[in-house]
């Protein structure tokens, strides 16, 4: 089974920051970290990518070029947006992940609209990341008062350049960005960019190639030595903790739910799949979250595999034994006992039921007694254009994050 059969929706994620907050840096960063993961990139114009670094494979035509290693990049407007995200999306290209830059094509509200409204059965909204400049914040606020409404939809945010400002005037920024994000929406500190991909999205491991070296061996050839010369440059993910939770007990849909309503600012990504076990739900449930963005997709088990809920916590300052713990007590032992409502605060965050729920009047929450997550114009994953199937099955796909 190739990728494309078993990811048939892509995510796509929302790159948004002022200029000179640091984003093209951020996703320069992105390519260069990315493994084998095939990253489509939407920018206005190649100039800020560094596309000469990144080995040009030749034109494609129509403003798309090949950026080397499985990564494509176009330059768009506005209203070439959905033709590109269809070329990108194109099995052909097998591509993974796309990151638009939001800079330019339009205010990142209306980006988000446009994805979670797309018709393209290919893609799917992977939430906002806003790029905000540590050493000019006051600055840009004052240039650009859209800022506070910016935040207010963002999943996740990027303080960068955290080396220009003492701790002081960090703390002090952390706490105005509390205020002005959606309550809580984490924050990372970054400088120069240097995040760990994992927080927005899957990195395939990279396999050397054979014979003439490719520009993915230059890359890990001069990531090797950076290390040798103590740069940690390549380990961003050393800032991150991860842990992982396994249950052969299915889990209880309330209490899970409540446990991701309450988590704390400081774990930035879950991932993984949970098993229920409620007649009628009883389908593997993919979970996806980036900051306060939150899916649920429901797919078939494989033929012969378990029903086991593995997850993934991704973060940075958070007590891992106190999120087992929490973790452990949704344990649920009698999910045949439940009833249809108890998955209600799950559907919420399912794109689309499935058809025999959807055939079901009563199988579907109330709107009116069940409101949406998150208010127009935030992101809302229950109007997430498409489930997400199975993850991929291929050896060289990564289940699990790298210990910081």
């Amino acid at each position: 089974m190739n990728s494309r059969q078993s990811h048939p929706t892509i995510p796509v994620v929302v790159l948004a920051g002022f200029l000179g907050s640091g984003k093209t840096t951020l996703l320069n960063h992105l390519l260069a970290n990315r493994g084998g993961t095939r990253i489509g990139v939407v920018v206005n114009d190649f100039g800020s990518i560094e596309i000469d670094a990144m080995s040009v494979a030749g034109q494609l035509g129509d403003s798309m070029v090949s950026l080397g290693g499985g990564c494509l990049c176009c330059a768009v407007d506005g209203s070439e947006l959905d033709a590109y995200l269809e070329k990108l999306s194109a099995p052909v290209h097998r591509i993974d992940v796309i990151v638009i830059e939001a800079s330019g094509l339009a205010e990142p509200q209306e980006l988000i609209r446009m994805l979670m409204a797309s018709e393209n059965p290919a893609i799917r909204y992977g939430g906002m990341v806003e790029v905000v400049d540590a050493a000019e914040f006051d600055a840009t606020r004052a240039r650009h008062p859209e800022t506070d409404r910016h935040l207010g939809v963002a999943d996740l945010v990027v303080l960068n350049k955290t080396d220009r400002v003492d701790p002081a005037e960090r703390a002090r920024i952390e706490a105005e960005l509390a205020g002005l994000c959606a309550p809580g929406t984490p924050v990372i500190g970054a400088d120069h960019g240097r995040i760990d991909p994992e927080l927005l999205f899957d990195a395939r491991p990279w396999a050397r190639t054979r014979g003439q070296l490719s520009f993915e061996d230059l890359l890990a050839e001069a990531a090797d030595g950076e290390r040798e010369h103590g740069d940690h440059t390549g380990h961003a993910h050393a800032a991150y903790e991860s842990v992982e939770f396994v249950s052969e007990q299915a889990l209880s849909p309330r209490r899970f739910i409540d446990f991701l309503d309450r988590r704390p600012a400081g774990l930035y990504r879950i991932k993984g799949f949970v098993h229920f076990g409620v007649p009628g739900h009883d389908e593997r449930y993919e979970v996806h979250a980036v900051g306060r963005f939150l899916r649920f997709a429901p797919g078939p088990w494989g033929r012969g595999e378990p029903r086991v809920t593995r997850l993934v916590l991704i973060g940075s300052g958070t007590d891992g034994p106190a999120l087992l713990r929490e973790l452990e007590a949704c344990r649920e032992p009698r999910p045949h006992l439940a009833g249809p409502e108890s998955m209600w605060g799950v559907l919420r965050y399912v794109a689309r039921p499935p058809q025999e729920e959807r055939s079901d009047p009563a199988a579907d929450p109330d709107p009116a007694a069940d409101p949406e997550p998150y208010p127009d114009p935030a992101p809302n994953p229950a109007a997430d254009p498409e489930p997400d199937p199975e993850p991929d099955p291929e050896p060289d796909t990564v289940s699990g994050v790298r210990a910081g």
